[in-house]
């Protein structure tokens, strides 16, 4: 009977560990989303065709890029932290991700969580035709 606990202890101590280890990947790929999302959000502003568009067409980059990696749209968030569509203007997104604080897989997610973000910046091409804004970045 004495082997019994010990063979118990360590089945748990597998469980434990597996659960540990899925959550610490959940993190890992939330944050590997967030970082397609921020770098797709921001590619599309400055490559949008007019400033009344951009920003939107930013926004649902970066929910296109969350639903591309599997997560749900009600969790993400993608918003300008700086910038304009204007000639070297160098324009940032943030995009984050809410994430449970425990992931069971029969149960799904267990407490409040903590926000997984990333963020990504580009200069708007100093050469493009239609836009506001010095022609040279240097200056």
């Amino acid at each position: 009977m004495a082997g019994l606990e010990g063979l118990l202890f360590g089945v748990l101590l597998f469980v434990f560990g597996t659960l540990l280890l899925v959550n610490a990947w959940a993190v890992v790929d939330a944050k590997l989303a967030a970082s397609a999302a921020a770098r797709e959000a921001t590619r599309s502003f400055v490559e949008a065709g007019s400033t009344d568009r951009a920003r939107a067409e930013a926004e649902a980059a970066g929910r296109r890029a969350f639903a591309g990696y599997g997560r749900t749209l009600d969790r993400a968030d993608v918003r300008l932290l700086e910038g304009a569509l204007a000639r070297c203007a160098r324009v940032t997104f943030e995009a984050a991700y809410r994430l449970p604080a425990l992931r069971v897989p029969v149960l799904g997610g267990l407490g409040s969580g903590f926000r997984v973000a990333a963020r990504h910046s580009e200069v708007v091409d100093p050469h493009r035709s239609g836009l506001p804004g010095e022609g040279d970045c240097a200056g």
